[in-house]
């Protein structure tokens, strides 16, 4: 187990001024023009990949890192050139996450890798958990797999909805129920190969924010796979129905395995916008002058910014913590992984909203980059688990009692 420190060591350092140096000179000169176009923008993708940020060996090394902040880090700087287009980049992430937390090591092995695809190539991948009628409570999921077990053949059916590179993933990971009456316990993960019949994209979301991210409807009408595409595999899934059926508690249940993996780094993205707000905001201060003096030397502008970093900092104690104790395998005791990004999120949509009034109409008119801060930030505080859930998980984490 890796010993906590705030201080990178020097790779990490590298890597962090290299994700900036992309974020900065080829993310941030693109993102009012995506953001405008509500368009996955490909050609980042393809810069992305041809210099190795977007690959598998690249999250595989920095989800190697058993101190938990390379990928933290990595979220912070890409967020601060563009939430939206990180999204668009990064989005696979979430179904790597699934695989790698409920599949056997064949399937990491084999799936994983076509999730990016390669660098003259890039693929991308889509978790699919949510529904119209099941958000926060998962255990309401009514998309159906049905095993036959002559052909070995699983059968899927159901509509997943907000999800991020939904209909134009190359690889879907789909959470589906097969024992309905067991609730999240009845639930497993499956991957939907490229070109299935039976999936299609339905409905495109035209969104507030992160724009340049694709969110859309996964319609699943008689998707045919075959039984290795149930991730963990057949016999592991009968073990965990037995136990269930039998009252016995499950350790893990399929989506929330890779929802708990993931929330630092979501919250690690929300720091990144929230830092950009701030940044932005003080330059401005200083900048601009009324009644013949910069607008920072008013107590009013100038105790705002110290407000806004000190929440700027705490969320990134909070992340860098979480993210830690996710790589070392240290248990969370209190919460602190869903503590990280209800704080980080809610941090996020605070101080975007402060960067606004302290540029006054220049902060409201999309000339300037913080009104599309704003709007990105919100969304950290409703997808993966709204800050109401995140809340209800710490206060069952501290209490021990089952809160409803």
């Amino acid at each position: 187990m890796a010993d906590f420190s705030m201080a990178l060591n020097e790779d990490q350092e590298s890597l962090q001024t290299w994700v900036h140096d992309f974020a900065e000179n080829v993310i941030r000169p693109a993102a009012h023009e995506w953001d405008e176009r509500e368009e996955t923008p490909w050609p980042i993708i393809r810069e992305a990949a041809k210099i190795g940020l977007y690959s598998f060996d690249f999250i595989a090394n920095a989800y190697a890192d058993k101190t938990g902040l390379t990928m933290a880090l990595v979220n912070e700087e890409m967020a601060w050139g563009d939430a939206g287009i990180a999204l668009a980049i990064f989005g696979s992430t979430l179904a790597v996450a699934g695989i790698f937390a409920n599949g056997t090591p064949e399937q990491i092995g084999e799936w994983i890798p076509q999730c990016f695809g390669s660098a003259d190539d890039p693929r991308l991948a889509a978790f699919a958990v949510t529904e119209p009628d099941a958000g926060s409570d998962v255990s309401a999921l009514r998309t159906r797999a049905v095993y036959d077990e002559a052909t070995d053949t699983w059968t899927l059916n159901g509509t997943k909805t907000w999800i991020t590179n939904g209909g134009i993933a190359d690889i879907h990971v789909v959470v589906a129920a097969v024992d309905p009456a067991l609730g999240s316990r009845g639930q497993a993960s499956f991957v939907i190969p490229p070109n299935t019949p039976g999936l299609r994209q339905g409905q495109k979301f035209k969104k507030m924010g992160i724009r340049a991210s694709h969110t859309a409807e996964v319609i699943l009408e008689d998707v045919k796979i075959p039984g290795r595409m149930l991730l963990g595999g057949k016999e592991k899934l009968d073990e965990r129905l037995a136990r269930a059926r039998e009252g016995r508690r499950s350790s893990t249940q399929a989506a929330m395995a890779t929802f708990e993996a993931s929330r630092p780094m979501v919250g690690a993205q929300a720091l990144g916008i929230a830092r950009a707000a701030y940044e932005y905001a003080l330059e401005y201060a200083k900048e601009r002058k009324q009644f013949g003096k910069a607008i920072i030397e008013n107590q009013g502008i100038a105790f705002k910014l110290a407000d806004m970093a000190m929440r700027v900092e705490a969320s990134r104690l909070l992340v860098w913590h979480a993210a830690w104790m996710a790589a070392s395998g240290t248990k969370f005791t209190k919460g602190e992984g869903s503590m990280s990004k209800a704080f980080a999120g809610e941090t996020a949509v605070w101080v975007t909203e402060q960067a606004i009034q302290i540029m006054g109409g220049y902060g409201y008119v999309r000339e300037y980059p913080v009104e599309r801060w704003h709007r990105d930030s919100k969304i950290y505080t409703i997808f993966e688990g709204t800050s109401e859930i995140q809340r209800l998980v710490i206060a069952r984490a501290i209490s021990g009692m089952r809160i409803q």
